[in-house]
């Protein structure tokens, strides 16, 4: 009966066994090598997948460490700023001392000038008085005092007194 629909079956056995063969056959040479390459490519992108997750993490712990070295660097600066504003206040205040202690040298010494300016004009206002006490007496002894007399003696003093004065 499946002779009248076109099988037969010794054709039908060898048809069979060639697909069998065929299909060992490519098991053997193909399917085995296309699944070898597919676990292999799967490896590799799996490989792919782990370095790119542990390249993430590096960047993760690099960028944590470069935000470390950040913070760090800004406590540094403002330590040094800090510094350098105790360093400017220190010489500030050095500088002001300084500044002071010449200021008082230099009153003291412009008060020792002039008190020897002073020394000297009293010396020379007394060496002026003996000059005009002198010419006085010189002026008394020549005449006899009486109030005209007292009156022009004076006036005469002072006259060779401003003589005295200017010429000198």
């Amino acid at each position: 009966m499946l002779e009248t629909l076109g099988f037969h079956w010794p054709s039908l056995i060898v048809y069979l066994i060639n697909f069998t063969l065929l299909l060992l056959l490519l098991y053997v040479f193909a399917y085995k090598p296309v699944l070898r390459m597919l676990d292999q490519r799967s490896e590799r992108i799996k490989a792919s997948l782990d370095a790119a997750d542990n390249a993430r993490e590096e960047a993760s712990k690099s960028q944590q460490d470069t935000q470390n070295q950040i913070k760090e660097a800004r406590l540094e600066g403002q330590r040094l700023i800090e510094q350098a504003k105790k360093l400017s206040e220190k010489y500030r205040l050095e500088e002001e001392s300084r500044a002071k202690e010449d200021a008082n040298k230099l009153i003291a010494r412009a008060r020792e000038d002039i008190e020897r300016e002073k020394v000297a004009a009293i010396r020379e206002v007394k060496d002026q008085f003996s000059d005009l006490a002198i010419l006085a007496a010189e002026q008394i002894i020549k005449r006899t005092l009486d109030q005209k007399t007292h009156s022009e003696l004076i006036a005469q003093v002072l006259k060779d007194g401003e003589k005295l004065g200017d010429s000198k």
